[in-house]
């Protein structure tokens, strides 16, 4: 525990959290790192054990460190030569374990800069964070590393309902011919239905979501990006729209999707309220299939588990969720505005995402009501200013509470991938450098 001089106080221990305390240590910053679990480094999206979760982006892409990109890569050549692969897909797990080999290392190289304490956190005070137990660190200045919220699943409270797949043992109750409903059909649906097939589950699936979309495939290497053009960038969503077509038309959709990863975040900035909550509407579930895709045999295999008839994905509207002892029925509205049968499984699986609820967090929450921060325009998060931090109800930056990763997201959009989270590490580890240097005055 903290001997009461104030740190640089994280709260999140996964890849955001783990990573800054790292890149702060290594610029002689002290700090602490507050984790519930007592795991640090992995967090939730690089725990799963299964070799068949692996990352969705390609192993040259993930270094944990701005600006020594081959990083991952020879941790892999070091440890595990058979993954090495420059454009292959590791196993998720590796990467948690490098993400913990990193943050030891630091450690040992820079003994007593960061401390690890496993606690929950109660609340967020003017000058120190208290602990569930009573505990209190002092802070110098506070970053709120918390990964995504837990979505809100229809029907919670049945047992029959799984809200977390990502649970220890949550999916073990499922029978070997036990049929399984998924709400959602995105990159967690696949690595259930992955996971599922490799554990001997047999069971049909079947997975709803408004559109019916699913996660498209990478290419066979690196896409060469199309830079955008002025009529992509600027003017109405609709003209971007058919320009942004044009393009893809011509060079691919990916190398489009390329062109635009170094400004997605300048983009969402400059957008008003209405442009974007307009883009959340009626482009956000086109955007998130495109950007966020899955390896070419993961691809197939989906293909394979369809074409088997063990998989059905199908677009709908859910109406209500009914849930007993023997199993779960799903109705739901069809985009004709038919209705037709409900959807019967023994489990329902929830894969919506993250439900992105400020208000109703336990640490934002408060926050939020003591005017200490603010919902962004749309609604969707937290509001910070351009170097992460909080923006009060009155609109003025809390020079004191940052925001990282997934819980930057209304803010800066593009905050959830590793190449984007670590950028912002840098800009932050500036800024709290600073913050502490005026802290010890």
């Amino acid at each position: 525990m903290s001997d009461g001089e104030p740190r640089v106080v994280i709260i999140g221990g996964g890849f955001s959290g783990a990573m800054l305390a790292a890149r702060l240590a290594e610029r002689g910053v002290a700090c602490s790192l507050i984790d519930r679990t007592g795991t640090f480094g992995p967090g939730l999206a690089y725990s799963t054990p299964f070799e068949g979760h692996l990352l969705n982006v390609r192993s040259d892409r993930m270094s944990a460190v701005e600006g020594k990109p081959g990083d991952f890569v020879d941790w892999l050549r070091d440890n595990c030569q058979q993954h090495a692969d420059p454009d292959g897909f590791a196993p998720r797990r590796l990467y948690g374990e490098y993400l913990q080999h990193r943050l030891n290392a630091v450690r040992i190289a820079h003994p007593g800069t960061i401390e690890l304490i496993t606690g929950e956190v109660a609340a967020i005070g003017t000058d120190a964070v208290r602990l569930s137990d009573g505990r209190a660190v002092a802070a110098c200045a506070v970053v709120l590393a918390t990964g995504n919220p837990a979505p809100k699943t229809a029907g919670k409270g049945s047992r029959r309902i799984i809200p977390d797949p990502w649970a220890l043992t949550a999916l073990e109750r499922i029978g070997p011919e036990d049929e399984v409903i998924i709400v959602g059909t995105g990159l967690t649906m696949v690595d259930m239905v992955l996971w599922l097939d490799a554990t001997g589950r047999r069971g049909r699936i079947t997975a709803l979501s408004r559109r019916g979309l699913t996660p498209r495939v990478h290419g066979t290497g690196h896409d060469h990006p199309e830079p955008p053009t002025d009529a992509m960038t600027t003017g109405p969503l609709s003209d971007r729209l058919r320009e942004a077509r044009r393009l893809a038309s011509g060079g691919g959709w990916r190398g489009v999707m390329e062109g635009l990863r170094p400004v997605t975040a300048e983009l969402w900035v400059e957008a008003d309220a209405q442009t974007r909550g307009r883009w959340l509407r009626h482009l956000r579930p086109w955007w998130d299939v495109h950007r966020h895709r899955i390896p070419a045999h993961v691809d197939e295999a989906m293909k394979q588990f369809q074409a088997a008839g063990r998989l059905a994905i199908v677009p709908g509207r859910i109406e209500r969720i009914e849930a007993d002892a023997d199993g779960v029925a799903l109705h739901q509205r069809a985009r004709d505005g038919s209705a037709p049968s409900p959807i019967t499984g023994q489990w329902l699986i929830d894969c919506t995402g993250p439900g992105h609820a400020a208000l109703e967090d336990p640490l934002t929450g408060p926050l939020i009501k003591a005017g200490r921060a603010r919902l962004d325009p749309v609604g969707m998060g937290l509001d910070l200013d351009a170097g992460g931090r909080l923006l009060a109800a009155d609109g003025a930056p809390d020079a004191r509470v940052f925001a990282l990763g997934p819980p930057a997201r209304a803010a800066f959009w593009e905050t959830t991938a590793v190449p984007d989270i670590r950028k912002r590490i840098e800009g932050l580890v500036d800024r709290l450098a600073g913050a502490q240097t005026t802290a010890s005055r």
